[in-house]
């Protein structure tokens, strides 16, 4: 038989600890122009927002993204270095001169770094800078664009594929909302340090052809002058995309990331990824459930050489709410008693059922803080009566 126990029901909640599984909250009293949107909590998982985040459209500048991070995953595992260099091919500087897309102004034969070209495509969303970093890494760019989306089913953004480094438009070029929201939340988990690059304001490289003058630009990503706490990431537009950006805060040591895509003006996509992280940090919070193997209560064994077993969650779990839906939040403890021996610790026994209401319910499993042995012989009709009068199965 299956015994349900009520456990609590939450309406206050001290900080505990870290959750490992993403869930989507139903967002309240708030949407957006934006054609796609995801509003993501980053030390959880949680998606707070969402709007057609799994309906693909053209990545634009934002696909940049993952160029970067294959760049940082090479020098990470020592395959590159920042102080490495290439040579601008002419194929590259031929493809790019006079273009109307956003440069580095590189020139045909200039030797250049790697810090170099990352600085170009950050700040400067430079085309140039993408097809020589692809070109430097891969041989060729229709080389690196096939690395691009494998690395991205290997993150887990299951609908998204990549022609070039750049984002320039492309036939059968896609992703979506979340699968840039996980691209962003896997660059600043993996890559801490190098992620420092993304709020870089200004960046100088080439010179102005009329007046033999430094060419400086700045960072097309509004959320760096606008709003407090923000780092990264890239933004994009194409006639197609409309336009779109990726954004990333940090505030009281919660981290938020944003998508926004199909807007009609860069005024918009300023407004709208912004109006989504102040609602982020303005209507939830993070709250500690439990510490990682803490005991939660105790199951009646069957037959085993103890009559109870410790229950344990084994990692440490948080979950992002609404300050609202906070004090409807209850768990309840579920599992077949009594559990029959033998039983090994860490075994999966029981599951704690989350539910909230703008939660969707989560099942957490639960396993045994225990090994517990079986018994046999004569000890067996001694536990069965034990249970039958005592509710205890064991020696």
């Amino acid at each position: 038989m299956k015994k349900r126990f009520q456990m609590i029901v939450i309406k206050r909640l001290a900080a505990f600890v870290l959750l490992l599984l993403p869930l989507t909250v139903a967002a309240q009293g708030i949407d957006t122009a934006a054609r796609h949107a995801v509003l993501l909590e980053v030390e959880t998982g949680d998606i707070l927002f969402e709007k057609e985040a799994n309906a693909p459209f053209p990545p634009a500048s934002m696909a940049k993204m993952m160029t970067v991070y294959l760049a940082f995953e090479q020098i990470k595992e020592g395959a590159l270095s920042l102080d490495d260099t290439t040579r601008v091919s002419d194929e590259a500087w031929r493809r790019w001169a006079g273009s109307e897309g956003s440069l580095m102004f590189l020139s045909a034969g200039e030797e250049v770094s790697v810090s170099q070209l990352l600085h170009g495509i950050i700040v400067s969303s430079g085309n140039d800078a993408c097809t020589v970093l692809a070109e430097m890494m891969s041989g060729t760019e229709d080389a690196f664009a096939l690395w691009m989306t494998e690395k991205a089913a290997e993150l887990g953004m299951t609908n998204s594929k990549f022609q070039n480094a750049s984002g320039w438009p492309a036939p059968d070029q896609y992703t979506t909302a979340h699968d840039l929201a996980v691209l962003a939340e896997q660059t600043v988990r993996n890559f801490p340090e190098l992620y420092s690059l993304y709020s870089e304001k200004s960046f100088t490289h080439g010179t102005d052809f009329r007046n033999g003058k430094p060419i400086t630009q700045s960072n097309r990503n509004p959320l760096l002058y606008r709003m407090d706490g923000a780092d990264g990431l890239k933004t994009g537009h194409t006639e197609a995309a409309g336009f779109g950006l990726t954004g990333s805060a940090i505030r009281d040591g919660r981290r938020l990331i944003v998508v926004v895509a199909g807007l009609d003006s860069m005024s918009a996509r300023a407004r709208e990824s912004q109006s989504l992280l102040e609602y982020g940090f303005r209507a939830f919070d993070t709250y500690g459930l439990f510490k990682g193997n803490d005991v939660i209560g105790e199951a009646d064994v069957w037959l085993g050489a103890q009559g109870k077993v410790p229950l344990v969650v084994e990692s440490p779990l948080k979950l992002t709410l609404s300050r609202r839906d906070r004090t409807g939040l209850k768990m309840t403890l579920s599992y077949d008693a009594p559990i029959p021996a033998p039983i090994v610790k860490g075994q999966p026994v029981a599951s704690i059922v989350i539910t909230a209401p703008g939660l969707e319910d989560r099942r957490i499993p639960v396993v045994a803080g225990a090994d517990v042995v079986q018994i046999g012989g004569f000890g067996k009709i001694g536990a069965a009566l034990s249970y039958l009068l005592f509710g205890s199965a064991g020696q």
